[in-house]
């Protein structure tokens, strides 16, 4: 049964996607959300808190990273089973900080280098039409100006991470929910020097670099082009989060 949230319990705060992941973190671990409970709708937590749909989405979004919730198409969002704590996992994506991503994307150089590489070597069909499908989504997402093309990034990365054939990759960079997604924790308009378009644009080259290589099935070419897409965001995160730090201390 869905639970009531009260919007008193919200503060009013820069960030409300954070404060929101807060409110149901912390109705889900106090046990006022036990699992199988299913989390109340889109529009009553958008009515119960006073957030936009956009706030609401990422939010779910990073609860499901998390590990603290599941959606069901067409049913709803379930609150899940506590994840056992002896097992690899990352904190809820709400709870890191950036230098925590910064950390990530050190990880993610190393791994995701290789994965692109096997990716080249053993890539199905089906696998490299699942990457040209997100990477079409992603391109779509751009000219329209939504600019909020994280779904559609995180899939791409996730199926390249399939196509390796070994399932650790995959299990792994599943682990890390959207937190593989340097946007997610800072203003993209700081990534992007306040130009949110081109800094997506540029993300997206370096993508179809790295599509490019595992078409042609180049494992070295593939290797370095993702070592170079992601030494780029982990550049233009701390480029970002210096700018944001100063714009706080001027402020």
């Amino acid at each position: 049964m869905s639970q009531a949230l009260s919007s008193g319990a919200l503060r009013r705060s820069r960030n409300l996607t954070e404060e929101v992941v807060a409110e149901l973190s912390e109705r889900i671990r106090s046990g006022a959300l036990q699992p199988g409970d299913k989390l109340p709708t889109e529009s009553e937590i958008m009515a119960q808190l006073g957030v936009s749909r956009t706030v609401v989405r990422e939010s779910i979004s990073r609860l499901q990273a998390g590990r603290l919730v599941q959606t069901r198409h067409g049913i709803g969002t379930f609150v899940l089973e506590p994840v056992d704590q002896d097992r690899f996992q990352i904190e809820a994506a709400g709870e890191l900080t950036v230098r925590d991503v910064m950390a990530i994307l050190e990880l993610r150089i190393s791994l995701e280098a290789e994965a692109a590489g096997l990716a080249a070597m053993r890539r199905t069909d089906e696998n490299l039409a699942q990457m040209r499908r997100a990477l079409d989504e992603f391109e779509r997402l751009i000219e329209a100006g939504e600019g909020n093309a994280v779904a559609a990034d995180v899939a791409f990365h996730l199926e390249l991470a399939k196509a390796t054939g070994n399932r650790y990759f995959h299990s792994i960079l599943s682990q890390l929910g959207n937190t593989i997604i340097p946007r997610t924790r800072v203003n993209s308009a700081a990534l992007a020097h306040n130009d949110p378009g081109s800094y997506l644009d540029r993300v997206n080259r370096e993508h179809e670099d790295i599509y490019d290589a595992i078409e042609r099935r180049d494992p070295e070419a593939a290797r370095a082009a993702m070592r170079m897409h992601l030494s780029n965001s982990r550049e233009r995160l701390r480029r970002a989060h210096e700018a944001s730090s100063k714009m706080q201390d001027a402020g």
